[in-house]
């Protein structure tokens, strides 16, 4: 059976010379069948990992910037080439269908090419004779070995979301991806290699709790990434933040699309199936409550139904199929009693995927579309991130109680309108708290120049992801204030007076 171990110093680990001995397995949910054994991090693993990137930060900090951009630039190309490599790992152990995979893939790219243009923000200021004969100049540096912690539902992409930036900067890294899905952040290190990168400067643990806890303790890693549910993101945030490290920890979402009567419902219908049942409804900017303002209620959902029934669900290694499985058993179970509680909790069940399976496939983790009307906001299939392929259709009689309804929510990750209305949109976009807005757009990603990041319960920490508030998480500033002063000044004598600007 295939083996999936650490990649440490540049190299495959030696997992027979570590000292946990823990091994995880590795399932296709599309058939159910083990296809793997993970090697699972002790603290002798993280420790190790930690040594090396520390090891390489002496040099890899004082490399000159046009070296890092260099093998940024070659890596870009590598993984490009072997983008459909990378898909089908992905697709083989989370299960998304393979465009799905390949539009990951092309997203994380987004984010190494802006690590390849990183020059000018690295750039510092200076001013010159803001006295006589001296000057302040503002840098900024990098902060040492950084941690990133990743799900499993973007095992190649959300890694890439977090070290480019960070190794353009000048710091070390160590990814901590998914154990459920980590073959593909193996390929990814492998690529970096290739490309020329310094062992040492990217590193692979996987791992569980123990190798989590053990990264943010450690006294060596200087800054951790997160993105995953909301209580372990607070875990995250609490405990490295308690051993003095910065800590950027995005949390779990429950995005909302508000529809308003004058919407074109078709299209507004078309993004609601799109974003909600996507990946399987696995992702943290799905799309998982509608809130149906008004007259557009009954219509709007009878016509997501009837393009949600017409969702081809299969393997994900199938090009006819547009959904794969969920990730694991137990989390189809899971997703599966939101569905059976939300009746007994006065909701509509129009769609009721429990049941689905797929002819040859019987083993998978299927789930089919679910669709829940009339959702009540204190009901469990509300309140909870569900994080499968179930919709909430909540109704509301005016823009005003809608707003209420998605400003209610604990999370804060993204929220949406569809409107011909643009001075609704506008009030919207002004009036909802939420970090990412989307305006006739169900999921708004921002692109990788601006930065990622929700508000409440779905961020921890002072810094969103990517973008130019990156360059601001991995690196620090210093201001240096110098003056050269001339031989008659130094004869005349110190001056014990409060120093100013002359």
């Amino acid at each position: 059976m295939k083996t999936v171990t650490h990649w440490i110093g540049g190299r495959p680990f030696d997992a027979a010379a570590g000292v946990s001995g823990t091994w995880g397995s590795v399932t296709d949910p599309a058939t159910g069948e083990v296809t793997a054994q993970v090697a699972l991090a002790g603290t002798d693993e993280v420790d190790a990992a930690v040594a090396a990137a520390k090891d390489a930060y002496t040099t890899w900090s004082r490399s000159s910037l046009a070296q890092r951009i260099a093998i940024l630039f070659r890596y870009r190309e590598l993984l490009h080439a072997r983008r459909d490599d990378l898909a089908a790992l992905i697709t083989a152990e989370q299960g998304k269908v393979h465009a799905d995979a390949l539009g990951e893939v092309a997203r994380g790219l987004e984010i190494v090419e802006l690590a390849c243009g990183l020059g000018t923000a690295l750039k510092g200021d200076m001013s010159t004779e803001v006295s006589s004969r001296v000057d302040v100049a503002s840098i900024r540096q990098p902060l040492g070995v950084i941690v990133g912690v990743s799900p499993f539902n973007f095992p190649a992409m959300i890694g890439m979301w977090m070290f480019p930036m960070a190794i353009a900067c000048g710091n070390t890294f160590v990814h901590k991806p998914s154990s459920k899905a980590p073959s593909a952040s193996v390929l990814v290190a492998e690529l970096a290699a290739q490309a020329g990168l310094p062992d040492g400067v990217l590193n692979i643990v996987h791992g569980d709790e123990t190798a989590v806890n053990a990264l943010l303790d450690h006294p060596d890693v200087a800054a951790v990434s997160f993105v995953g549910s909301t209580p372990v993101a607070r875990h995250v945030y609490t405990r490295a933040s308690a051993a003095g490290k910065r800590v950027q920890a995005l949390g779990g979402a429950k995005n909302h699309m508000l529809v308003l009567p004058d919407a074109d419902l078709d299209a507004a219908a078309e993004a609601a199936v799109t974003a909600a049942y996507g990946s399987a409804g696995q992702r943290c900017m799905a799309v998982s409550v509608v809130v149906a303002v008004g007259s557009a209620g009954d219509e709007l959902v009878s016509r997501i139904a009837d393009r949600a029934r017409k969702v081809t669900i299969g393997p994900g290694r199938d090009p006819a199929s547009e959904m794969g499985p969920l990730v694991t058993k137990a989390h189809r179970d899971e997703v599966a009693d939101y569905v059976a509680g939300a009746a007994a909790q006065g909701a509509d069940v129009v769609l009721d995927g429990r049941d689905f399976t797929v002819e040859g496939f019987e083993n998978g983790f299927w789930m089919g579309v679910s669709l829940l009307d009339r959702v009540a906001t204190d009901s469990d299939a509300y309140r909870n991130e569900i994080f499968g392929p179930v919709l909430c259709v909540v109704r509301a009689a005016t823009y005003e109680e809608a707003l209420r309804i998605v400003n209610g929510s604990p999370f804060g990750n993204a929220g949406s309108i569809f409107t011909r209305d643009g001075g609704a949109a506008r009030r919207f976009q002004l009036e909802v708290e939420t970090g990412m807005v989307g305006v006739n757009v169900p999921m708004p990603v921002p692109v990788g120049y601006h930065s990622f990041g929700g508000w409440k319960d779905s961020a921890f920490g002072d810094h969103r992801m990517y973008g130019s508030e990156a360059v601001h998480f991995y690196t620090r500033g210093k201001v240096i204030t110098s003056r050269w002063p001339e031989p008659a000044e130094v004869a005349a004598g110190p001056d014990l007076g409060f120093p100013a600007s002359r």
